[in-house]
């Protein structure tokens, strides 16, 4: 089978990878001159590990990876522990894979070269899709300089303004919540006064949270910070921000945040907006995947490795079914409710780190703070149905 996909980012060099596994012809439709360092930090959960483990590329994410000891929430301004659990061990024991921090970058360069070492996949840059017509027994794409290319299957993994999606569902407007988000990178070594722990550690305030991580084998420091403002509303992700708005948002918090913000050399900062769960991600022999058919906020870690399952997901329901139209149908039937799930709960978050009212604050933290010091088995618990979930079963 000839597949078509479009997006060269995570969703679809990884769904590449998983179509070659059973003999497709694949070629990937990237709009960008070539992959570069782009975006910062993300997390890996055991869930999406699976799939990386399947592909054979656990070894090579290990190498650039940091794993985190454990999982903590902290309030922002104090720095006092919420909960603690453990993560680094306890994620291989309980979810049969370890939770891994990385660079998007470094992340994108092992799926680029394992792409490049594969055998039929195609990988052209500087090319994008202009529009797309289906007929019953395949699809046409044409594309930026004119070219045109046909193939059985179109697969959509071009974000959240992507042009596949827009040909299933038509234009849908998202809503702004009100929300902005900086990002940055910082070397660890700038840190030695107050180096952030060794986790993944979100810290919850007034309006507003910051998430900590370290990046390849702990040399960097992640940091995302959300802010509640209304008077900004772009979306771009390489928005560069002045440092000293930054500075002002978080001007009192405790001094692990204030260094990383002293010693970065440049933050970004982008809109959040929300987009509603799609009803339908396919349509005849054109689907979609990742951000293009569920865009997530950032507030579960699970963006990229819901891109990841739905992959593994549709190169299964396309091995098991002579029809590549209901082979999508399948694909859509097994993987909606879940991602909408998640969807939710990224949405939830939004709110849960940034209770202003001190009565809130209680009822939402305290029987955290219980749980983590008390029943940490119950805070694990709750995470099983995202990382002990395994697409490749």
């Amino acid at each position: 089978m000839k597949i078509l996909i479009a997006g060269g980012g995570i969703a679809g060099l990884t769904a590449a990878l998983c179509f070659v596994e059973d003999g497709h012809d694949v070629t990937v439709l990237e709009q960008a001159a070539a992959f570069g360092e782009v975006g910062a930090g993300l997390q890996i959960g055991p869930n999406g590990m699976r799939v990386m483990q399947a592909l054979g590329l656990e070894a090579e994410l290990r190498r650039t990876a940091f794993e985190p000891e454990r999982i903590e929430m902290r309030f922002g301004e104090s720095g006092k522990t919420i909960f603690t659990i453990p993560l680094k061990d306890k994620a291989i024991d309980r979810w049969g894979a370890p939770y891994l921090h990385i660079h998007r970058a470094d992340l994108i360069s092992i799926l680029e070269n394992a792409c490049n070492t594969a055998p039929n996949i195609d990988v052209r840059f500087n090319t994008q899709l202009q529009s797309v017509e289906q007929t019953p027994t395949g699809v046409t794409v044409h594309l930026s300089g004119g070219d045109v290319d046909n193939a059985d299957l179109l697969v959509g993994a071009d974000g959240i303004h992507s042009v596949v999606q827009a040909h299933i569902v038509g234009p849908y407007v998202p809503r702004f919540t009100g929300c902005i988000a900086w990002r940055g990178v910082v070397p660890a070594s700038k840190l030695t006064m107050h180096p952030p722990p060794p986790t993944a550690c979100a810290w919850v305030g007034r309006g507003k949270h910051a998430v900590t991580y370290y990046l390849r084998g702990g040399e960097l420091v992640n940091l995302v910070g959300v802010i509640e403002r209304d008077d900004w509303r772009e979306e771009g992700w390489s928005i560069e921000g002045k440092k000293k708005e930054l500075r002002a948002e978080f001007e009192g918090w405790d001094p692990v945040i204030g260094d990383i913000i002293e010693q970065g050399e440049s933050f970004f900062r982008w809109a959040l907006f929300d987009r509603p769960s799609l009803r339908r991600w396919v349509d005849g022999r054109l689907c979609v995947l990742g951000d293009a058919a569920h865009p997530m906020l950032p507030f579960v870690a699970q963006g990229a490795v819901m891109a990841m399952e739905d992959a593994w997901m549709l190169k299964s329901c396309l091995k098991g079914s002579r029809s590549i139209v209901e082979a999508l149908k399948t694909y859509q039937a097994r993987r909606h409710a879940r991602a909408t799930h998640v969807q939710a709960l990224s949405r939830k978050n939004a709110t849960t780190f940034h209770h202003r009212n001190p009565m809130k604050r209680l009822m939402t933290y305290g029987p955290m703070w219980l749980a983590g010091n008390i029943l940490p088995e119950i805070v694990h618990q709750r995470m099983d149905w995202i990382y002990g979930y395994d697409v490749t079963a």
